[in-house]
């Protein structure tokens, strides 16, 4: 019996909802534009964009030009869980993996990934990201 892989499709309140819950989202605290991730990374903007495109960051599209990103994304955990993440939801879209970080999970006893990964349990993270 073989498994199809199907890209990552969450139910979350984050793509379930309107413009205006994506909009509140993107104006975030915790938000950089890519010209700021590229100062806390200590690199260009094209490597950044170059990182949104491959799955290694989060970019968030918006309705004008250019990406918005979650500053705790760039943490040390994070960032070494975040191309793994991408790769077993099989999806480098940035709002599905956001989507899928910040909602709470039965598997990780009501925990966001995000949380979980902060807490040292990438290896749990990616099992269920590979069942997403």
């Amino acid at each position: 019996m073989t498994h199809e892989r199907h890209e990552y499709t969450p139910a979350a309140p984050l793509l379930e909802g309107s413009l205006a819950k994506r909009q509140q989202r993107l104006a975030a605290g915790d938000m950089v534009s890519t010209e700021e991730a590229a100062q806390i990374t200590g690199t260009s903007r094209f490597t950044v964009n170059t990182w949104i495109d491959k799955g290694r960051a989060i970019g968030l599209s918006q309705s004008k030009r250019g990406y918005r990103m979650p500053r705790w994304q760039f943490e040390p955990a994070m960032w070494d869980a975040l191309p793994k993440v991408s790769q077993a939801l099989g999806t480098v879209e940035g709002w599905a993996i956001l989507a899928f970080l910040e909602t709470p999970h039965g598997g990780l006893d009501g925990r966001t990934p995000r949380q979980a990964i902060e807490q040292g349990q990438a290896l749990r993270v990616l099992e269920i990201a590979g069942h997403e």
